[in-house]
């Protein structure tokens, strides 16, 4: 007797919808495909097939999902005929997959112009940024309060997507140009009626103002917000931006967290610097601070993991966990520590068959901050820091980049909403078939690969905005 078809994500999330994204013109609601795969390393009694149903996968409350997606092409059949986007869910320590229309992404992606998820809601909303490549221009810029020259060479395009409806909502261009896509964030409304609101903190260095730029689905345009800046004059190293306890949270993973309420008419800027000790100097460190830090949310709370040690000798590699236990603080406690040679030297460790290396960090669990993730040899592993052992370890798969560009920017943790979470027909042992064939080649081949298709300024995204202003009148 063969075994019923799987769920797919919209019949999971059958009785949720988010009007905000519903409404607007343009927005459709689309039924997601299935998101069922198959290992082909698995044993011939685990495959799905037509009289014997395969062992249901392992689900979670949340994912680690990877944020450059795959754009689905009409040959490969990955999506419905109209159908904006897909999640295939994968249990941690693997990887969740974003597959996302032509229509989102009209272009094949390259390591310069590609789709990048920029922020995630626990309600199910993601922000993506789609950086479509265009020739070369300058354009003279002349507003009240910015003058100058700026050179592009790129369009980019945001829209929310909605992973329990499958639909995408295409962000109108505001009348002031987004200019740093790692200071762009989204949250939702704390009335929980769906809506939600995009915001980017625009800071003008040298000066105790800034800007939050607004777009609220519920006005459905973009605002200005004025707002007193409260840092000293110092370029900003943004990451992402992700929202906790209601509010917005901008990280430089140099120097410490801005965060604001975008929804009070009034908003304020508040600044947690790091601890003591743990602010770097003004460009230390740029453009790689996210192998070796990472601030995100665990258990409730925001947490603060470090394992970066400046150029000097005689310090031994470990890696640290602070927490901030309220919100409203500005005091860090340091929760955990260990060194790397204690965790390379448990047999749990030794049983990975991983390298004595210093790995690249990657997440924090975000139910469990005893545990935290890291990169390593094209896997992804699991330790729990208190005890000092390996919890998980597992080969991972991303869509970009190849691994010897791989930091912490390219993955997120997602907690679920209870419609993706609760359907465990939805939950896959792997990526599917497609990406197995097209999975990352060796560590060989992925360094020629990276020869031929770009440098380490590609899959940037850090401190460098396409939209910069490049000299003043």
């Amino acid at each position: 007797m063969s075994s019923p078809p799987p769920a797919t994500l919209s019949t999971a999330a059958a009785d949720v919808s988010h009007p905000a994204l519903d409404a607007p013109a343009g927005s459709t609601v689309l039924a997601a495909p299935p998101c069922v795969s198959l290992d082909p390393a698995a044993p011939a009694h685990q495959q799905p097939a037509d009289t014997v149903s395969a062992p249901p996968p392992p689900s979670s409350t949340w994912v680690i999902l990877g944020n450059i997606p795959r754009v689905s092409t009409a040959a490969d059949g990955e999506l419905p005929v109209g159908a904006d986007l897909s999640v295939a869910l994968a249990a941690p320590p693997r990887v969740a997959i974003l597959t996302i229309s032509p229509d989102v992404f009209p272009e094949p992606p390259t390591p310069r112009f590609f789709p990048f998820v920029l922020a995630a809601d626990t309600s199910g909303l993601l922000l993506l940024q789609a950086n479509l490549g265009i020739p070369m221009s300058r354009e003279v810029v002349d507003r009240p309060h910015r003058q100058g020259l700026r050179w592009r060479d790129a369009a980019s395009r945001y829209f929310v997507l909605n992973a329990t409806t499958a639909s995408a909502f295409h962000l109108p261009d505001p009348e002031e140009p987004i200019l740093h896509q790692a200071l762009l964030g989204l949250i939702a409304s704390p009335r929980g009626d769906g809506h939600y609101m995009v915001a980017e903190l625009q800071p003008l260095i040298g000066c105790d103002k800034a800007t939050l730029l607004c777009f609220s689905s519920e006005v459905g345009e973009w605002v200005e917000k004025s707002v007193r800046y409260p840092l000293p004059p110092r370029p900003l190293a943004p990451i992402c931006v992700f929202s906790h306890h209601g509010r917005l949270w901008w990280v430089d993973l140099t120097w410490g967290v801005i965060t604001s309420d975008p929804f009070a008419d009034e908003p304020v800027l508040g600044f947690i610097p790091f601890p003591a000790g743990k602010v770097l100097q003004c460009r230390e460190a740029w453009g790689v601070a996210d192998k070796y830090r990472y601030v995100g949310v665990s258990a409730g709370k925001l947490r603060f993991v470090d394992t970066y040690t400046a150029p000097r000798r005689g310090v031994p590699p470990k890696v640290s966990v602070w927490t901030l236990a309220d919100p409203d603080s500005t005091e860090w406690t340091l929760e955990h520590e260990a060194r790397f040679d204690d965790i390379w030297a448990d047999e749990s460790y030794k049983a990975t068959g991983l390298s004595k290396k210093i790995p690249v960090l990657a997440l924090i669990h975000p139910e469990n901050p005893n545990v935290v993730y890291f990169f390593l040899e094209e896997h992804l592993f699991g330790v729990d820091v208190r005890d000092r052992k390996v919890v998980e370890c597992e080969a991972y798969e991303l869509v970009a980049p190849p691994s010897c560009f791989i930091a912490n920017r390219f993955t997120r943790a997602w907690t679920l909403p209870r419609a993706l979470s609760s359907g465990i027909s939805n939950w896959s042992n792997a990526i599917n078939l497609a990406e197995k064939a097209k999975s990352r080649p060796s560590r060989r081949a992925a360094k020629k690969s990276s020869r031929m298709m770009g440098s380490p300024g590609d899959y940037h995204l850090v401190a460098k905005c396409r939209w910069n202003i490049v000299s003043f009148i």
